[in-house]
């Protein structure tokens, strides 16, 4: 049943309607069971695979709706068309906000080209091999440092004391954050991309973009102030190389800086965190999976990775709009549109993954698109996620092999981020042990 037929039209290839019953754009579909999600996206890949649904509640007026993409064909074709399908009109809200809005939360992710791939060429310059390097020792390291700090303990927030702690010391020491600051940034990126949620935002009227606005200026002034420190003492960190590097004769702002590390905190900490915390719930509830890697962690870490991202897709989606009239997969799409790119959903694709429900880390290939479909705006971060994945579990696999989950883990009130907040796990304890060679 839909809000106006009982069911797709036969006529219309692209009918603007929804089924009722699926409803995408109401947060409690979000907070409900995953098997009811799953069953609802399954539906729909089958029976109406790119609905049109009216777009949420939100402080500022609602726009027309949007064109859920459900499939991976639709996801990845819509990907590789960027002169059609534009990113620069938002890409991380649905609602139409100003420019300066999305390019301050979303850097490069809300540009097109020419901006964006010149913002891109400059940071992708700043990650060389020798960078590289350093920052995949720093993660080793990292890593076994936050196990230590659990082992003797028995049990543990496994969000907060191991899932979050990860990707957020890593990229503050990338750009050069102290660590007394990395609280700071925890709690306003949490802000940030749980803007719906009780636990971080009060949801008051007017509250959210308020919160939102504080969090974004006040992480903004951090990397300022820091910025310009480094240009007068430049380090190997990230910072310095960003504010130093001159690239044909171009430079990144002070603005275009913080809405990168601004970025960064998004994509490469949040993102990360939901990867990871989702992957120990995985094994908890696939025991055979959990042996398995265990049994032989080098051989299945490359699938189980993979696997992991597929089956959290921690970006539950993107937007894009239509730059003009046209089709997408033989479906007519107008211009000034909007679609969103439900990843969580390709994912699950059937006609691409064979029986998707199952966890399977042997599963190869995987052409997930849980770090964005392939085209301009893949991921920039994937390689380092996933060295963090991997050097994590490498660590909680070898020091605390029955680490397990009990309980509900507590979910993030979200349609874009797939988060969890908190999420107790148990395990044998251990003692504190020298770092392995």
């Amino acid at each position: 049943m839909t809000a106006e037929q009982p069911g797709p039209s036969t006529t219309d290839p692209n009918p603007r309607t929804w089924p009722t019953d699926i409803p995408l754009a109401d947060l409690d579909f979000w907070s409900g069971p995953l098997a009811q999600r799953e069953a609802g996206f399954a539906r729909l890949r089958a029976e109406w695979p790119m609905p049109y649904y009216p777009e949420p509640e939100t402080p500022l007026p609602a726009g027309p709706g949007f064109w859920a993409l459900t499939t991976h064909a639709d996801v990845a074709e819509a990907t590789r068309r960027p002169e059609d399908f534009c990113s620069g009109r938002g890409a991380t809200h649905i609602p139409d906000f100003p420019p300066e809005f999305g390019e301050f939360f979303g850097s490069m992710i809300e540009m097109d080209d020419p901006r964006h791939q010149r913002l891109r060429r400059i940071v992708a310059r700043t990650f060389t091999p020798r960078m590289i390097k350093k920052f995949a020792d720093d993660v080793d390291r990292t890593a076994g440092e936050i196990v230590d700090d659990v082992a003797e303990r028995g049990s543990c927030d496994f969000v907060t004391d191991i899932a979050a702690r990860l990707p957020l010391t890593v990229i503050c020491d990338m750009m050069g954050i102290p660590a007394k600051d990395h609280g700071f940034v925890f709690d306003r990126s949490n802000v940030i991309l749980g803007i719906a949620d009780p636990e971080y935002v009060p949801q008051t009227a007017g509250g959210h973009l308020e919160a939102l606005f504080t969090a974004g200026t006040e992480l903004a002034q951090l990397m300022g102030d820091l910025a310009e420190f480094r240009r007068g003492t430049p380090t190997d960190d990230v910072t310095s190389a960003l504010v130093n590097a001159e690239i044909d004769g171009e430079s990144l702002s002070s603005d275009e800086l913080a809405s990168f590390f601004i970025l960064l905190l998004a994509a490469g900490n949040e993102t990360t965190r939901n990867a990871i915390s989702h992957g120990i719930r995985l094994l908890t509830e696939n025991p055979d999976q959990h042996r398995l890697w265990c049994s032989d962690f080098e051989r299945y870490a490359p699938t189980a990775v993979e696997e992991i991202v597929r089956v959290a897709s921690p970006v539950v989606w993107m937007r894009r709009t239509a730059t003009r009239d046209t089709e997408l997969n033989g479906k007519p799409v107008r211009d000034g549109d909007k679609l969103l790119l439900f990843y969580w959903s390709a994912n699950r694709d059937e006609t691409v993954f064979a029986d998707p429900s199952r966890f399977d880390l042997t599963r190869d290939p995987n052409p997930h698109v849980g770090f964005g479909a392939r085209g301009p705006h893949f991921c920039l971060g994937a390689h380092l996620a996933r060295r963090e994945i991997t050097l994590l579990y490498r660590e909680l696999l070898h020091r605390l092999p029955d680490i397990r989950v009990v309980g509900e883990p507590e979910r993030l009130r979200s349609s874009f981020i797939n988060g969890i907040k908190h999420m107790t796990c148990e395990f044998t304890p251990t003692s504190r042990t020298p770092r392995r060679t």
